[in-house]
């Protein structure tokens, strides 16, 4: 037993990778994370876009997947989704015994609509449904981003059964519209005639440690020699996220939520996203340790991964002093630097890096085909 499997059997926390690599699926990595306690995968445009032009595991198939086909966009694009499909598929099948185990709760495996649809609603549910007929696996979870346009998106896959894992949230407006679009969703698949609502899964990835990144630089620019406001640097994505939970566990009480959870509705786990440390004067674990509770997600990359299991702290902390959580937020917002705004210039960013990412693959794709061509 390891701290992450003490994680999950004493906190109620689930923790997950945030990498997938098609070395660590063929040499027994992730299969040996997951014996260690891994219990999901997340991947995103970002990283594949490291694992595909990072490594020559891939050049085979993408050789095959290009062989007597023009050397087009689209052509390089269809090759792309092969090599991830492929990917998911096989990272599906080593978490499965996960999914089994567990009744469906955890085992899942991410896979994100194209970064070029986060402002097109009906793009983006006609991607979310072919992935999910592409892949078809019942521990795959299709991830949209919570951006406005997507949020329509996110209800219309819930109401249509499919499993979701919403990314890109960063402020608690966006996240109750998040948790409403998930309830609204369960309601329309119950008034569509669906009874059993137990097979339909998702999460709701709030992400961390850019929030820090953001708001330090605001203190810094504001703070002009003001020590207690200086004192508040490293504190808001922690601060954020627990009144996060907070609503979380308000929106999945009462009797609206009792309705749908008496058909077997599973709650929307939050999944704490980005919990590497950006700023090397904070600890290295200061984005798990703080955040652990149940019905929860930490998704993590291999090394916070490795510092966990080596120094990693299993206590319930996620709801610790909401009041002092309130406290700096609101202090935040008296010095001129409010969460919404921070939460809008983060998304913005979040869905160009990505969006910058998927155009960086493809450009290294396309020159890869055109040296695989001439060999």
């Amino acid at each position: 037993m390891t701290k992450l499997h003490d994680l999950y059997s004493a906190q109620g926390q689930s923790p997950w990778l945030d990498n997938l690599r098609r070395d660590w699926l063929r040499d027994g990595t992730l299969a040996g994370l997951v014996d260690q306690g891994i219990r999901g995968v997340t991947s995103n445009p970002t990283i594949f876009a490291k694992a595909i032009s990072g490594q020559d595991t891939y050049d085979e198939q993408f050789r095959s997947l290009i062989a007597g086909k023009a050397i087009v966009g689209s052509s390089i694009e269809d090759a792309y989704w092969d090599l991830v499909v492929d990917d998911i598929h096989h990272a599906l099948a080593i978490l499965r015994p996960v999914f089994d185990a567990s009744g469906g709760s955890d085992g899942f495996v991410s896979v994100e609509v194209a970064p070029s649809l986060a402002h097109d609603t009906d793009g983006t549910i006609a991607a979310a449904r072919g992935l999910h007929a592409r892949v078809d696996r019942p521990n795959v979870l299709v991830k949209i981003p919570a951006t406005e346009e997507c949020v329509p998106s996110i209800r219309q896959m819930i109401a249509e059964g499919r499993s979701i894992n919403v990314t890109l949230i960063f402020s608690l407006t966006r996240y109750g519209e998040v948790i409403e679009a998930y309830l609204s969703g369960l309601e329309a698949l119950v008034a569509s005639g669906v009874d059993d609502l137990s097979g339909v899964a998702s999460v709701a990835s709030f992400f961390i440690s850019r929030v820090d990144t953001e708001v330090d630089k605001r203190i810094e620019a504001a703070a002009a020699g003001d020590d207690k406001l200086l004192a508040l640097q490293g504190t808001a994505a922690v601060a954020q996220a627990r009144l996060a939970y907070a609503l979380f566990t308000d929106r999945f009480a009462g009797d609206r939520w009792e309705v749908l959870a008496a058909k077997g509705a599973r709650v929307q786990r939050p999944l704490w996203a980005s919990t590497s440390t950006k700023n090397p004067a904070y600890p290295d674990l200061a984005y798990v340790d703080t955040l652990i509770g149940p019905d929860t997600v930490n998704t993590m990359p291999d090394g916070t991964v490795a510092d966990f299991l080596d120094h990693g702290t299993v206590a319930r902390t996620v709801d610790a002093d909401l009041d002092a959580a309130r406290s700096d937020i609101d202090r935040l917002a008296a010095a001129g630097i409010h969460m919404e705004d921070v939460a809008a210039v983060l998304e913005t960013e979040g869905v160009a890096s990505f969006a910058a990412s998927f155009d960086d693959l493809m450009d290294s794709l396309t020159k890869k085909a055109a040296e695989l061509a001439v060999r």
